[in-house]
C-alpha cells in the first residue's frame, strides 16, 4: 500500500511540473482507488481520496458564530498550504447561478493546486438561491466526489431538511451542524474563550454574563474580549460583569424609551412585545422601564441644577456609561413629565401585583399614556 501512495505522490509532482495533464492524473487516481477496493485498505483509500480528490464539506446550523469560526479554520488551513490564495473562491447562491459555480470548478489552475470553493445561501430562505441551484447541484453531487477540489456549502442558520439535496449532502458530504449551545456546554465554551486571552472567570460571573447576553455568541465573544482586557490579572468576578456589560434587554428598553420620547409609540409597543413573545416576564420588563426612568429623573434634576457631566456621575453614583446614554435623552422630558411617568409606572406595578389588570395590558396602557 505504501508503494501505491508513493506512486500517487510521484504523479502529483508530474502534474505540478506539467508533465501530465489533470485528466491523466485523475484517471490514475481512479485506477489506484479501484485496486484499493479489493483489499483491506479503507484508511489508505480515505487518505488518498481526501488528499487528491477533494471533498464536500457541509456546515450549517443556528449557531452562526461557531459555524463561521469553523469556516475560517478551513480557509486558514487552506491558505497555509496554498499560499497564493488564487484558487480560493467565494460564491453566493443568491447572486450567482449554478453555472457560475460549475465554471469555477472547470477552470484549470496554472499552479495545478487544489481549489477551495465556498458556497453560501444554497438553502437560504431569505431571498432564496438563484433558480435551479439545488436541482443542478443534486445532479452533479456524485460527480463532485471525483474532483480534486474542496467544496464547502455554508449556511449560517437552520436549514430546511426536507429537500433531496440536504439528504444527499448528509450522505455524501462531511457534515457539521451547529446547534445553539446548552447551558453546560456554553459554560465550557466561555471558559475556553477566556483562556484564549490568558484569563479566567468565576461561576457567578459566568452565569451573569450568560444572562446578560443570552445565546448570542457574537455579542458574548466581544464582551469576553472586553472583560479579559480589563482584568489582565486575576479572575473576572460578578461585579466586573455588572460594571462593564449592559444587559441586552436593558439596551432594548433604552430603545423603547427613546421611541416614546420621539412620540413613536407604535415602535415602543413593538419592542416591548418582542420581549414578551420571547418569554420575558411583564413585571421584569416593567422593572427595567422603572430603572431607566428613575435614572432619567436623577440625571434631569442634577442637570437642572447646572451640574456638569463629571458632577452628575459623582453625585448620582451612576456608572459614567449610564449617565452618558441618558444625559441627552432626559432633555426630551421635563422634570414634571418624568415624575408623572414614574408615578404611572408605580401604579401599573401595584395594579399588576394586586391582580387588578392583566400584566401585558398594563404595559400597553402605560406606553399609550406616557
Amino acid at each position: 500500500m505504501l508503494i501505491i501512495t508513493q506512486k500517487i505522490e510521484n504523479k502529483e509532482s508530474e502534474l505540478k511540473d506539467c508533465i501530465i495533464t489533470k485528466k491523466c492524473f485523475n484517471q490514475t487516481i481512479q485506477s489506484y482507488l479501484g485496486v484499493l477496493k479489493h483489499c483491506n485498505s479503507y484508511k489508505i483509500k480515505e487518505n488518498v481520496f481526501n488528499k487528491f480528490l477533494g471533498m464536500i464539506i457541509f456546515l450549517y446550523g443556528e449557531d452562526s458564530y461557531r459555524s463561521k469560526e469553523k469556516l475560517n479554520e478551513i480557509i486558514g488551513h487552506y491558505k497555509k498550504v496554498h499560499k497564493s490564495g488564487l484558487n480560493l473562491i467565494f460564491i453566493d447562491a443568491i447572486e450567482k447561478t449554478f453555472n457560475d459555480f460549475f465554471d469555477s470548478l472547470k477552470i484549470v489552475s496554472m499552479f495545478a493546486e487544489k481549489k477551495l470553493v465556498v458556497v453560501k445561501n444554497v438553502f437560504s430562505a431569505k431571498g432564496g438561491p438563484a433558480p435551479g441551484w439545488q436541482e443542478e447541484f443534486l445532479k452533479e453531487v456524485n460527480n463532485f466526489k471525483n474532483i480534486k477540489d474542496i467544496i464547502v456549502i455554508y449556511e449560517n442558520d437552520k436549514v430546511d431538511e426536507r429537500p433531496k439535496l440536504f439528504k444527499q449532502l448528509k450522505t455524501h458530504a462531511k457534515c457539521q451542524e451547529f446547534n445553539l449551545l446548552q447551558p453546560a456546554m456554553l459554560k465550557k465554551w466561555i471558559d475556553k474563550e477566556f483562556e484564549k486571552y490568558g484569563s479566567k472567570i468565576d461561576l457567578p460571573a459566568k452565569d451573569l454574563l450568560s444572562a446578560y447576553t443570552g445565546d448570542d455568541l457574537w455579542k458574548m465573544a466581544n464582551e469576553i474580549k472586553k472583560l479579559a482586557n480589563y482584568k489582565r490579572e486575576g479572575i473576572v468576578k460578578k461585579e466586573d460583569v455588572e460594571l462593564h456589560i449592559r444587559p441586552k434587554i436593558e439596551n432594548d428598553i433604552f430603545k423603547t424609551i427613546d421611541a416614546i420620547s420621539q412620540k413613536n409609540k407604535g415602535q415602543a409597543v413593538g419592542l416591548l412585545h418582542k420581549h414578551l413573545d420571547n418569554g420575558d416576564a411583564p413585571l421584569y420588563m416593567l422593572s427595567m422601564i422603572a430603572y431607566q426612568f428613575k435614572n432619567l429623573l436623577i440625571i434631569k434634576e442634577l442637570a437642572e441644577k447646572e451640574a456638569g457631566y463629571q458632577a452628575i456621575v459623582k453625585k448620582s453614583g451612576l456608572h459614567p456609561f449610564v449617565v452618558q446614554k441618558n444625559y441627552y435623552l432626559c432633555q426630551r422630558f421635563t422634570s414634571s413629565q418624568l415624575k408623572k411617568i414614574y408615578q404611572k409606572i408605580f401604579q401599573a406595578d401595584s395594579d399588576i401585583k394586586t391582580g387588578k389588570i392583566d400584566p401585558e395590558l398594563a404595559l400597553d396602557m402605560l406606553v399609550a399614556e406616557i
